[in-house]
């Protein structure tokens, strides 16, 4: 059983000059979407496709579910964590607001940035979400073996698209890593990056491994961005 995290393409954060909260794909954004389903389709044939409401990640599925021939299944809670509304606001404002709060106390991080969605909220949205699609698909925490799993599906891969943060607290919670409020600069991923988690048979159970990260080899070096 394999779950490929694909983060999306470029999107278009300014335009303009002014803040985007939901953006669009770049046109290199398109071209990275577009490379990353060609990629996915020769090495690793998921069997669904799972894709954030959010623009970026719908149009970086486009390709894939063209390439796969597999239908978008679109759910809702792999969104990236809310910021506050910044509709209106300059990017230089914005990008200044984030160059401020990478100091706050540790606590604050967990709160989140004021008027958007606290990390806590965020984390537990994510891996609930995790929790609920992988129970649908035969696949249970070993409740009488830490860290071990018990998975009825082993041919299923899924493929996720989604975030940067999304994906990152995905991975912390199949891992079994303990959460921190920063989890996308623990676990940087790249715009349509792959990471790749098997779950392989071990001590009666299984254990999700993590096969590859940030994986970018289907980007040619002057298309790669973060």
């Amino acid at each position: 059983m394999e779950l490929i995290f694909i983060r999306h393409g470029q999107p278009a954060w300014s335009v303009d000059g002014w803040s985007q909260t939901n953006p669009h794909l770049t046109e290199l954004g398109a071209r990275q979407a577009h490379l990353a389903a060609d990629r996915l389709v020769v090495d690793h044939r998921p069997t669904e496709l799972l894709v954030s409401p959010a623009h970026r990640a719908q149009e970086t599925a486009v390709p894939i579910a063209a390439a796969t021939g597999l239908d978008v299944n679109t759910v809702d809670a792999l969104l990236e964590i809310q910021f506050p509304d910044w509709s209106g606001e300059l990017e230089e404002t914005v990008q200044r607001l984030f160059a401020e709060g990478i100091h706050r106390s540790p606590e604050d991080w967990w709160d989140g940035m004021p008027g958007g969605e606290s990390f806590r909220a965020f984390h537990e949205r994510v891996t609930t979400a995790m929790e609920t699609l992988l129970a649908e698909r035969g696949i249970t925490p070993d409740p009488n073996k830490k860290h071990l799993w018990n998975v009825a599906a082993e041919d299923t891969c899924l493929a996720i698209v989604a975030h940067g943060g999304t994906n990152a607290v995905a991975l912390t919670y199949l891992l079994d890593v303990d959460p921190a409020p920063w989890e996308w600069e623990r676990f940087i991923l790249y715009h349509a990056s792959f990471a790749r988690v098997r779950a392989i048979p071990l001590a009666g159970s299984h254990v999700f491994s993590l096969r590859t990260f940030n994986d970018r080899e289907h980007l040619p070096h002057e298309v790669r961005t973060r």
